[in-house]
This record gives C-alpha cells, sequence and structure tokens, in this order.
C-alpha cells in the first residue's frame, strides 16, 4: 500500500495549492516539489523491488458491482510500469525544480504547480491502472490538464486557440478509443487486464460483420476492430498522422509544459497504451501493419516539416512527432521493448532540449525565431553545451542514449519481417534528416553572427540555478539511460519481442554502421549549410521553393482541415442558424406568440362592449341553430 504514494503525493500537493494558492503564492513550490520528489523516490524504490521478479498488485477502491461490471481503481506494478514510473516521476521533479526559475514573479505561480501536480498524478494513474476503464479515465484526466496548462496565458488569443485544439482533436481520437472500450466489453465482459489477457487467445478466431465505407459488410476480426479503435485514441494523444496537428500549436504553453507533458510524458501515452495491450495486438497482424505503417508516415512527415521551422520550439516540437513515430512504428513491428527503450532515453533528451529552449528564451526576453538568435554559445554556456549533448542524443551519435535505442530500435525492426526491412530504410533517412535539423538548430542559435536586437544583446547572461542545474542532471540522464540494458529488463513482459541480440547478423550490423554515418553525415552536413556557408539556406529555399514552402507550411495539413471540415461545419452551422433557428424554431417561438395576439384582436373585436351587438349574435346563433335542426 506504500505504493499508493506515488500517485497521492502529486494529488494532496493539487488540493492544497487549489484550495490555498491564493494564500501560499510564490510558495507554492515549497508544496509540490517535495511531494513529486517523494513519488520519485518510491517509484525508484517499486523500480528496485519489480526488478527482483516480483509484481505488485493493490486493489485501491470499488466503487460500483453489479452483475459482470465490476468498476474499480487498483495498482499494477511491473517492469513496464516501472519504467513509466520512473519516466514520468523523474522528468517532473526536474520539470517542477525548472519552473521554480522561469515561471518566477508570474501572477499564475500557484495556478500553475496545481496543474502540473494533478498532472502528474493523472500520468501515474493511468500508467499504474489495472483495467481499461481506469486507463481511459485518467487518459481524460491528462487530456484536460493538457487543456488547462497549454492555455495557462489564457489572456493570449493563440493560446487559447492552440488549448481549445489540441482538446477537439484529442477528442477525435478519444471517440474511437471509447468504441473500442465497448467492444472489449462486449467480447469479454470485463475490462480487467487480468481477465482480457489469459481470455484473448480464445477468442482470437471471433470475427464480425462491419459495414463497409460503400456498401456491404465486412467480415472482420474483432481484435483488429478493437486494436484499431484503440489505435485511434493513441493517434491523438501520441500525435500521430493524420492527428499530430496539435502537438506544435501546444507549444503556446509555458517552456516547463512543453517538456513535461508535450515531450516526455503525456503524448507517450499512447506508445505505453499499445505496449500495455500487447498480447491484444499480437493476434491482430492486420492491426499490427496499420500501426506500423502510420507510425513510420509520422516519423518521416515530422522530420522533413522540422527542417524548416524558424520557431526554435516548433522545430522540437516536430522532432517529438517524428521520433513518437518511430517508437509507434517499432510497437506495430512487435518490437515493444524497443520502442519502451526509445521512449524512455528520448523523455531525458527531449525534456533537456526542451527546457535548454525555454533558457535560451529567458534570456533573449521571451525571443523565439530562430532568426533572431546566433552567437550565444559564450554568454550562455551550461546551456549551450548541454544542448548539444540533447542534440547529439537525438541525432543518434555514437555513445549517447538515442545512439543506443534508436539502433536497438531499427534492428529490431529489421528483423521483424519484410515489412520492417522496408520500413527501417525510411527510418534510416529520418536519421540522416533528425541529424540535419537538430543541429541546425544548435549551430543557428549558438554559432555563427549574432542576430539578437541590441536592446536585449547587452543584457543576456545565463538563467538562474534552478533552471540550469535541470539541464545538468537531464544531460548526465541523455548518456547514462542508453546504459540501463531497457530490452532485456523488458523482455520478459513481451514474450514475442524481436530481440536485436538475438540476431546479431550482418545485417544488423550494417544497420548500426549506416545509421550512424547517417547521423554523422547530417551533424556534418549542417555544419557546413548553417556555420562554413550561411548563405545556402536562402540558395536552397529559392531554388526548391515548392519543397521549402510545403515544409515550411506543414504540408498543409492544417489548411487541408480547415477546407475539409472547419469551413463546411462553420457554413453548416451557419445554414442551419439561418434556416433552421431564425425560420423554423424561431418562427414556430414568434408564430406561437402572433397567433395569440391575432387571437386576442378578434376576441377584442367581439367583446365590444355594446348590448345590442350581443343581442344580434345570439339571434344570429339562434337562426343557425334553428337552420340545423330542421336540415340536419
Amino acid at each position: 500500500m506504500l505504493y499508493s504514494l506515488i500517485p497521492l503525493l502529486p494529488l494532496a500537493a493539487f488540493l492544497v495549492l487549489g484550495l490555498a494558492g491564493s494564500r501560499i503564492k510564490e510558495r507554492a513550490h515549497l508544496v509540490a516539489v517535495p511531494a513529486v520528489l517523494l513519488s520519485c523516490l518510491l517509484s525508484i524504490t517499486a523500480f528496485i523491488e519489480v526488478a527482483g521478479g516480483s509484481v505488485i498488485s493493490v486493489p485501491l477502491y470499488t466503487w460500483l458491482t453489479s452483475g459482470n461490471l465490476d468498476i474499480h481503481i487498483g495498482l499494477y506494478i511491473d517492469r513496464l510500469t516501472t519504467v513509466m514510473l520512473l519516466l514520468v516521476t523523474i522528468v517532473s521533479s526536474v520539470v517542477h525544480v525548472y519552473t521554480i526559475g522561469y515561471m518566477h514573479g508570474e501572477p499564475g505561480y500557484a495556478r500553475f504547480f496545481s496543474y502540473i501536480a494533478l498532472f502528474t498524478f493523472s500520468m501515474l494513474m493511468l500508467v499504474l491502472a489495472d483495467n481499461l476503464l481506469q486507463l481511459f479515465v485518467f487518459w481524460e484526466a491528462v487530456g484536460l490538464c493538457s487543456y488547462l496548462l497549454i492555455g495557462h496565458w489564457y489572456e493570449r488569443a493563440s493560446a487559447c486557440a492552440a488549448a481549445t485544439k489540441a482538446f477537439i482533436v484529442n477528442r477525435v481520437g478519444d471517440f474511437g478509443f471509447m468504441l473500442g472500450l465497448l467492444l472489449v466489453w462486449y467480447s469479454f465482459g470485463s475490462l480487467s487486464y487480468h481477465e482480457i489477457f489469459p481470455a484473448a487467445h480464445e477468442a482470437a478466431t471471433r470475427t464480425m460483420n462491419v459495414l463497409g465505407p460503400f456498401g456491404g459488410t465486412w467480415d472482420i476480426s474483432v481484435f483488429t476492430l478493437i486494436c484499431l479503435l484503440l489505435f485511434t485514441g493513441a493517434m491523438g494523444k501520441s500525435a500521430q498522422v493524420p492527428l499530430h496537428v496539435w502537438l506544435p500549436d501546444a507549444m503556446e504553453g509555458p517552456t516547463p509544459i512543453s517538456a513535461l507533458i508535450h515531450a516526455a510524458t503525456m503524448v507517450t501515452a499512447g506508445v505505453f497504451m499499445v505496449a500495455r495491450l500487447a498480447p491484444l495486438y499480437n493476434l491482430s497482424p492486420t492491426a499490427m501493419n496499420v500501426v506500423a505503417l502510420v507510425g513510420a508516415a509520422t516519423m518521416v512527415v515530422g522530420a522533413t516539416i522540422a527542417l524548416t521551422q524558424t520557431d526554435i520550439k516548433r522545430v522540437v516540437a516536430y522532432s517529438t512527432v517524428s521520433q513518437l513515430g518511430y517508437m509507434v512504428m517499432a510497437c506495430g513491428l512487435g518490437a515493444y521493448a524497443s520502442g519502451i527503450y526509445h521512449l524512455l532515453t528520448h523523455g531525458a533528451f527531449k525534456a533537456l532540449l526542451f527546457l535548454g529552449c525555454g533558457s535560451v528564451i529567458i534570456a533573449l526576453h521571451h525571443e523565439q525565431d530562430m532568426r533572431h538568435m546566433g552567437g550565444l554559445k559564450d554568454k550562455l554556456p551550461v546551456t549551450c553545451w548541454t544542448f548539444v549533448v540533447g542534440s547529439l542524443a537525438l541525432a543518434g551519435f555514437p555513445l549517447t542514449a538515442g545512439f543506443f535505442s534508436k539502433d536497438d530500435l531499427l534492428v529490431s525492426a529489421w528483423a521483424s519481417g519484410p515489412l520492417g526491412q522496408v520500413l527501417t530504410l525510411f527510418g534510416l533517412l529520418t536519421v540522416l534528416l533528425t541529424a540535419f535539423y537538430s543541429f541546425r538548430l544548435v549551430f543557428v542559435i549558438f554559432w555563427g553572427a549574432s542576430h539578437v536586437d541590441p536592446h536585449h544583446a547587452k543584457h543576456i547572461h545565463e538563467p538562474s540555478r534552478t533552471m540550469t542545474a535541470p539541464l545538468l542532471i537531464l544531460a548526465v540522464l541523455s548518456i547514462l539511460t542508453g546504459y540501463l540494458g531497457i530490452p532485456s529488463f523488458l523482455e520478459p513482459v513481451f514474450a514475442t519481442q524481436h530481440e536485436a541480440a538475438s540476431n546479431h547478423g550482418i545485417a544488423e550490423i550494417g544497420i548500426m554502421i549506416v545509421a550512424t554515418l547517417m547521423s554523422l553525415s547530417g551533424i556534418a552536413a549542417a555544419y557546413y549549410v548553417y556555420v562554413l556557408n550561411p548563405h545556402l539556406p536562402d540558395r536552397f529555399a529559392q531554388q526548391w521553393q515548392s519543397l521549402y514552402q510545403g515544409s515550411l507550411n506543414k504540408w498543409y495539413v492544417d489548411e487541408a482541415y480547415d477546407r475539409a471540415f472547419v469551413r463546411p461545419t462553420f457554413t453548416t452551422a451557419s445554414e442551419l442558424w439561418k434556416r433552421v433557428d431564425v425560420h423554423i424554431i424561431d418562427g414556430a417561438v414568434n408564430g406561437v406568440a402572433f397567433a395569440v395576439a391575432w387571437g386576442g384582436w378578434l376576441l377584442r373585436l367581439i367583446q365590444s362592449g355594446q348590448t345590442q351587438h350581443y343581442a344580434l349574435a345570439m339571434a344570429v346563433g339562434a337562426v343557425v341553430l334553428f337552420t340545423m335542426f330542421i336540415y340536419f
């Protein structure tokens, strides 16, 4: 039961700050930081215990039991869970400390800490869930926290729009997730992992008829339909094509949130969900292929867009989209352990890059345009060299964490079969693109001539220790996490994992060599283009104008959504307002009022107050009644 404190400590911090934040104000970190640090220590304890071979299951609370329906909250801690616990609590701890310096003096200081404490609680409950319903509830809770944190600066119209966009796009995916949840209940009569997984093999051949898009019905595997529906939720949460459009806009939130939610934790929830439900996905080759192809497409699309962006946080954001694609592709090819391995290392170096961006932004008085930077290497030495470490890890430079995890992922993908071998080639191409755009960022910001506003240039200095210390910690983790042996640690969880170590053939060694050469070539190309020949980017942009504009405008996906969904929705709503609201609904209401008024006007004519008029009416009525009596 001690491990129940892992999520409950951040929840307590949220409640205290939510209720007393107006009085605590600038001391809010004294509540939030110790809570998450204690959660981190307990997570390390759980990791050590589970590493010994035990699996911990803790029932916490039963809300409702009726027949087969059992709605409860419980904790399930195995090796996969502990890896995620370490990621969430370590990154969250570092971000909490970093926030002390970054948000100092902000009017919403206590509110911000309360929201990130609530997010930490929600994410921890998501990874600790022992059933799909609990996972779904906290899946939605992290979405709510994302909305609140992206829109933290709610006085900015752009922040409100970005928060709304993230919320709506995620609801699209979550609708599919909810349908998958209902189908799981319909198929198994339970939502508990302990009951679903053992029953999965017995129901593997079950099929059902679904309506086809062009009429008729399709005979489809129940598992395929379940896995595809659940994966739509992962596509939204983990920013997979075509539901990736919300993540770059989410950079409107404060930079610590970009590191915590949109780089290291929340966006990995979809990858975690697919890995957790591996016993179901393994029974549907069709669903696995779809997952792999979507991941590969996301991997390439994110990398090609990151090449041309000028906002430093958007470059890192599209890098996140691309790296999430790697993880999803690996899971789709059955290399779950490799995908989670890269998820863990990515959490360290991507959080480092986002926090490094925040350090630069603060030093330049909230400037985010790369074209207004340059020559910051000597003025921000800690930020610069920790940023270089993060970029080396992202590029897969030898001996960094990214080198080990990305190579393990590509080798495992190659070993998975023909589809994996084709997708590995795209993965190698993406390694080249990743190295190029990551060091484009480094060289444009820290090397070359300075383009900083002269008014701010003389005031540039390294931020406070509460911001630089987390950078140093994450820089160390961006190296060390590669040596933890995560794939072998997770091997008992995923029985069908294609382990690279079990098949070190010539092809696998060749992939590792090619990946390393791609990484070094990308870094060298970025140095040649942005340091030795800084005029080349403009020449390339002019020479390949259509490709450049396509990448700069994110391949016009937002514009396509605007034309396909947003404008038709607004047009339909406008027409419904004019024709249904105004003419039918308002017309009916106004018509009733008009009929009453008209009836009153007629009655007013009849009730004239003249006796002779009433006598005449009585005489006419008598004549009419007499005539009817005679003839009818």
